[in-house]
């Protein structure tokens, strides 16, 4: 099977996250830019890395890249791409999203208009067609351009990876599934540590940290674009990809993963939507103040995405919420804490510094994961 280049892009801060998943995945990676890790891989690497990334965007088969400070070198650059490889005669074909940064070129509706005419021109040369109806299957075009140099993708997973098909139901500010994962992945925590999540919302995280704990492949109950690339990919491949997830899993698992939400509502959602996940069963979720949060046992994580105040009547609130939480975390014995938010004074009302913060953007906000590391717990004897 022949090998290229694929393109997964990612929340910014979070690219070293990603190039692990994928190296674990048995893929070479060739470059990590902001944003986005560049690896080689095959068909199957395309059906695989869908299905099982948790933290990228998305996967693109790399077209080329070439310098364009100009629409006419735009339009020569994109016309030497080799289209017709991916891209069958009647095929819906169209530049979805067009990105510059620190380039000449930077209207991203020029960008993506210049770039339609060439794909048209180039394909309508090879195909000996004028006009084309685009009856057939959708081959979605991405293009970065970053310093006059463009690079051109086709996107192979069509909505983002982040959405997995479980979360129907949303709070206000969910927190995206792909970088809920990725943010648990930058923590020590494993399946037979406890996991609390004080503001859980629509359960994003015990949700994302119950598929990791039974091993569910994020993608596997959705549905990708290049599913319908019959004229390059087989079906399957995307079958025995599938297949492969299915027999990953790992059944009845033990875990102690909890959810609280003050609002009782919220806490149905996460039922509802764990209960989509298909790991309702590993999860616990309350209606609960962040006030009641305690355990007996020791050596647990919080992990928690909680109020930023963005709103200004939020904001008010903030620095008690804050406070509360470090007070019952403090009173937590040998407890590990993680929170991502944009709230500049977190560290001011929970009362101590963190260990780490990692700068992270959630969308186009600027947050902070603050990590404070409890102490790792002792060894198990080989007796035990």
């Amino acid at each position: 099977m022949e090998s290229f280049e694929l393109i997964a892009p990612c929340h910014f801060g979070l690219e070293a996250v990603l190039k692990k998943e994928i190296t674990d995945l048995g893929y070479d990676v060739s470059n990590v830019d902001d944003g986005r890790v560049t690896f080689v891989g095959d068909n199957e690497a395309i059906a695989r890395v869908n299905i099982w990334s948790r933290t990228a965007e998305r996967v693109l088969v790399k077209l080329g890249s070439f310098h364009a400070e100009s629409f006419e070198e735009l339009f020569q650059g994109t016309r030497s791409l080799p289209l017709e490889k991916w891209i069958p005669s009647d095929g819906k074909f169209w530049v979805a999203k067009a990105a510059s940064v620190k380039s000449r070129l930077f209207s991203p509706s020029d960008i993506q208009s210049i770039m339609k005419k060439a794909m048209v021109d180039r394909l309508g040369q090879v195909y000996h067609i004028e006009w084309f109806k685009e009856e057939g299957s959708d081959y979605p075009i991405r293009v970065f351009i970053k310093k006059d140099e463009v690079t051109v993708g086709l996107d192979t997973t069509g909505e983002s990876l982040h959405k997995r098909d479980y979360r129907k139901l949303t709070a206000k500010a969910p927190i995206a599934e792909n970088l809920a994962a990725a943010l648990i992945m930058l923590t020590p925590w494993r399946d037979d540590r406890i996991l609390v999540d004080p503001f859980c919302g629509s359960g994003t995280f015990p949700i994302e940290a119950a598929l990791m704990a039974s091993n569910m492949a994020p993608g596997y109950r959705r549905s990708f674009t290049a599913e319908k690339w019959l004229n390059v990919m087989s079906a399957d491949i995307w079958a025995d990809a599938r297949e492969e997830a299915e027999d990953e899993i790992k059944q009845d698992v033990k875990t102690d993963i909890q959810g609280y939400d003050i609002d009782p509502k919220m806490s149905e959602i996460a039922r509802a939507n764990a209960k989509l996940a298909g790991v309702d069963e590993m999860i616990h979720f309350q209606t609960r103040p962040v006030s009641d949060l305690s355990h007996p046992k020791k050596y647990g994580f919080i992990i928690t995405n909680p109020p930023y105040g963005e709103r200004l009547e939020e904001k008010s609130e903030l620095p008690e919420l804050y406070r509360v939480l470090g007070e019952r975390y403090n009173a937590l014995d040998s407890w590990s804490m993680y929170l991502i938010t944009s709230y500049e004074d977190v560290q001011k009302y929970i009362g101590r510094k963190a260990d780490k913060n990692r700068k992270i953007y959630n969308g186009m906000l600027k947050t902070y994961f603050y990590q404070y590391m409890g102490p790792k717990p002792p060894k198990r004897s080989m007796g035990n």
